[in-house]
């Protein structure tokens, strides 16, 4: 799982019944050195479409799942998800552990 920000939606002009009831958004996954920042800095990866039902707005951080994992919640029923929204980040706290600080 990643965390990301959203940065747009995408808009269909048909869409498969089997993803009816959510929306597909534009993510920025984020690295550490972003996240430590609160979001500012440089993105980690290109940005990405995920599949989405929980409705976060815009600049709102996200966890996501990709691959096989993304497609799990729709599981028997197969669906062309390559990555899906898990969960709306309220706030993300970094902690340096094992790392020793030299005098």
């Amino acid at each position: 799982m990643r965390i990301g920000a959203v940065i747009g939606t995408v808009t269909l002009s048909h869409r498969l019944e089997s993803l009816a009831g959510g929306r597909l958004l534009l993510v920025q996954p984020l690295g550490a050195p972003a996240l430590a920042l609160a979001g500012a800095g440089a993105a980690v990866a290109e940005a990405l479409v995920v599949y989405d039902e929980l409705n976060p707005g815009l600049g709102a951080r996200v966890a996501f799942s990709e691959g096989r994992e993304a497609a799990m919640p729709f599981h028997p029923r197969p669906v062309p998800i390559d990555a899906y929204c898990a969960a709306l980040l309220d706030a993300v706290q970094i902690e340096r552990v094992g790392v020793e600080e030299h005098a």
